[in-house]
């Protein structure tokens, strides 16, 4: 583990769902730009849980591509604890945020950005850790449009909070089904549907259920994907937060709800957002899908798309790493 003492901090850059964050330089290497995220720990008079400094340790030894480098640990006295990212200049909602209205990621963009997300996704599951709050804020670009994950792991070491640390709501508009009905058992799958919410957001510029507490979450999406029952999702009835009283919604077809997406998109998509999570698509299965086999994922980026990226990095950086 580093000291405090290593890291010279510059400016305050966010403040998000763990704590503050902020820009730093890392004096030990070579002053590289470094993302010094201090957790805030709900019960600071206890100092740090072991549990949290194990966990966070297991992730020091992931590498992958697709996935932000957790440098470093630094335990500064015995109720702080700070985490040392690799600094990446953008999240993927602000990267959004400023493609003008009207031009959409392009089809061979999304594609990109997906496949993506879902090998950085399956390494971690590989690895046997969840995500558990994957959103596009916790998904960063760096220089040359490439797509990372931020915060896998950090909600088993510390816990999802219902309130962010600016008090905001945490979102609930990619939660997976079997964690808004009380789910207390859950696995890989509630991964593969927040990609489902996320992929659809990419196509359609919004979010796909945008709901503004729990109950407005779930009816949201039983109002596009069918209030589910016994057939489509045998163990729902067991949920602690199903109702059989809650309101009988027929199913939509995705297509009419995702217009822009081609057949085997929406055969995709309908394939993430699977209500049984036993029956959800794994990352494994997600990357062998017929929607990736395109000469579009290997293709080097068009001229087009390196002016629509290199616009995109210039908007403001103040939101990412929250």
């Amino acid at each position: 583990m580093g000291e405090l003492a290593d890291y010279q901090r510059l400016e305050k850059i966010g403040e998000g769902t763990y704590g503050v964050v902020y820009k730093a330089l890392d004096i030990r290497h070579n002053n590289r730009v470094v993302a010094l995220k201090k957790i805030r720990l709900e019960s600071e008079d206890e100092g740090v849980p072991s549990t949290a400094i194990r966990e966070i340790s297991l992730l020091k030894e992931l590498k992958d591509d697709n996935i932000v480098r957790l440098y470093d640990i630094v335990h500064s006295d015995s109720h702080k604890l700070y985490l040392v990212f690799e600094f990446l200049d953008l999240d993927f909602k602000k990267y959004m945020e400023s493609i003008p209205q009207g031009a959409g990621l392009g089809a061979a963009m999304v594609k990109r950005f997906m496949i993506q997300l879902i090998r950085g996704i399956l390494y971690c599951h590989s690895h046997r850790i969840l995500h558990r709050d994957l959103k596009p804020q916790n998904l960063l670009i760096d220089k040359e449009g490439n797509l990372k994950l931020a915060d896998f792991g950090l909600a088993r070491a510390f816990g999802v909070p219902l309130r962010a640390y600016t008090h905001e709501v945490v979102t609930l508009w990619y939660r997976a089904p079997e964690i808004l009905l009380g789910g207390k058992q859950y696995s890989t799958g509630v991964d593969m549907w927040s990609i489902g919410c996320i992929f659809a957001e990419m196509v359609n510029r919004k979010p796909l259920f945008a709901g503004d507490s729990e109950i407005d979450q779930i009816f949201r999406i039983f109002r596009v994907l069918g209030t589910p029952n016994e057939e489509n999702w045998p163990e729902v009835n067991y949920l602690p937060d199903f109702k059989p009283t809650f309101p009988k919604w027929g199913r939509k077809s995705l297509a009419s709800v995702v217009t822009s997406l081609d057949a085997d998109g929406i055969d995709l998509l309908e394939r993430l957002l699977v209500y049984d999570p036993a029956g959800r698509i794994s990352a494994k299965r997600a990357l062998q899908h017929s929607y990736f086999f395109d000469d579009a994922i290997t293709a080097p980026l068009t001229d087009a798309d390196h002016e629509l990226h290199q616009s995109n990095m210039q908007v403001d950086t103040s939101a990412v790493y929250t």
